[in-house]
């Protein structure tokens, strides 16, 4: 059981290098909410509706592109903040010696009070999400029609701990469990491909729909390493889940969204992953003599790990609302996902989000985006989200889970942190 110990002082030191999820949203637009935001381009990725409303053809400019990034990372972790010292106190009972059967049991109680619930509060989420350079295109026509083209590349890692009760061994001669470290990981390569126009108007506003269709090449991997296994190493073990024994699979994801537009007010629908696609995650290998192939073994057939299983994108519906200066200088943007959905290592998310943005017409005076955002399912967690955009290009988004964890020295941290830096084009 010392692997538990190296493991719960590592989550904290491999913090810094951590990032967001997968489906969370990158740069200002964690900011923002998924209200589509004329002065935010990372905005555009929220609905497929948004391109025709990023480019400004009344200053004879028909395209609006994005230079660098946004590139976002960040960490999200449970509660682990007595996991050391969990894991001192298992180590201590195991490795004691019980003259009788009452003794013994007591310690097996113990133990096991000592694992309960330990594997819904022991976990570390680590993942990087990146646009490639210029990205995304959007071009409009003189026809009102407008196209993107979009390509990023985002990964995601979860390490966490399966627990199992303890027992006595085959031999009679002390206590075992098939308490596990489980390493989930993914990336997600994709190139997308949308187009939006005008399709009704009146004295009003304009109603504008889209539809874009996205290209994932997803690579999702798997590890499992009992805890007593003292032959097999935590790290080799991650990193051959992300490179050698590592799936891929590709499919097209296909989204459809709509905006009603006026001069003080929109209103948004999007549907995401309409078709939901499919993806293949790797097996965990069973076929082997080692002590962290028993563990799986003994953990899939107890209905704690699956042993193979498949990734979907479902279908989820978001509804945004945007009130705004006629120049949209001033903007107060809401957004609400109605169902929840499973990211590619099984957590889920249905964001719920706020914000208040200043965007002004000088290069000199920054602007300025505060909001609140949370996820309605799975962890529930809560951010402050904060943003400035410097010389109308340069974006910096920063946000901090309202929820806080204890670190080993007693300090409180919050559960979760995310930093945001894109440069791109102006509106």
């Amino acid at each position: 059981m010392k692997k538990l110990v190296l493991i719960s002082s590592s989550l904290f030191s491999t913090a810094v290098f951590a990032a967001m999820p997968v489906n969370q949203p990158i740069g200002s637009s964690f900011t923002l909410s998924s209200a589509p935001n004329q002065r935010a381009l990372a905005t555009v990725f929220s609905n497929p509706a948004a391109p025709f409303i990023m480019v400004n053809q009344e200053d004879d400019d028909n395209f609006r592109f994005g230079i660098i990034g946004p590139i976002g990372v960040g960490v999200e972790m449970g509660d682990i903040s007595d996991l050391g010292d969990r894991a001192e106190d298992i180590e201590d009972i195991l490795d004691a010696t019980y003259t009788n059967a009452p003794q013994a049991q007591a310690a097996l109680n113990k133990a096991n009070g000592i694992l309960n619930g330990i594997d819904e509060t022991a976990y570390i989420k680590t993942s990087l999400s990146a646009q490639v350079p210029f990205m995304p295109l959007i071009y409009k026509t003189d026809s009102k029609g407008a196209f993107m083209l979009d390509a990023s590349i985002s990964a995601v890692a979860k390490a966490n701990v399966i627990s199992d009760s303890v027992r006595v061994n085959n031999t009679n001669t002390g206590l075992e469990s098939d308490t596990s470290f489980s390493a989930s990981t993914a990336t997600d390569l994709q190139i997308g491909l949308g187009y939006s126009q005008s399709m009704w108007e009146n004295t009003h506003g304009a109603l504008i729909g889209g539809v874009k269709g996205t290209l994932h090449n997803v690579s999702l991997g798997r590890a499992v390493v009992a805890l007593d296994d003292s032959s097999a190493d935590v790290g080799d073990a991650v990193s051959d889940a992300i490179s050698d024994d590592a799936v891929s699979s590709t499919d097209i994801g296909i989204d459809l969204g709509a905006l009603w537009v006026s001069n003080n007010y929109q209103v948004g629908l999007t549907l995401a992953n309409v078709n939901e696609p499919e993806f293949d995650s790797a097996t965990i290998n069973q076929n082997c003599s080692t002590r962290s192939c028993d563990a799986a073994k003994n953990l899939i057939a107890s209905g704690k790990l699956n042993a193979s299983r498949k990734y979907v994108m479902e279908m989820q519906t978001t509804l945004d609302l945007a009130v705004s200066t006629k120049g949209k200088q001033v903007t107060l943007g809401l957004s609400y996902d109605a169902n929840e959905v499973q990211d590619a290592v099984g957590d889920e998310y249905q964001w719920a989000a706020a914000s208040l943005s200043y965007y002004g017409d000088s290069h000199y005076l920054p602007g300025l985006r505060a909001g609140y955002r949370q996820n309605m399912a799975g962890t529930e967690l809560s951010y402050a989200t904060f943003g400035l955009t410097f010389l109308k290009r340069l974006n910096i988004d920063l946000a901090v889970a309202l929820e806080t964890v204890e670190d080993e020295n007693g300090d409180e941290l919050p559960r979760s942190g995310y930093v945001s830096i894109g440069y791109d084009t102006a509106f």
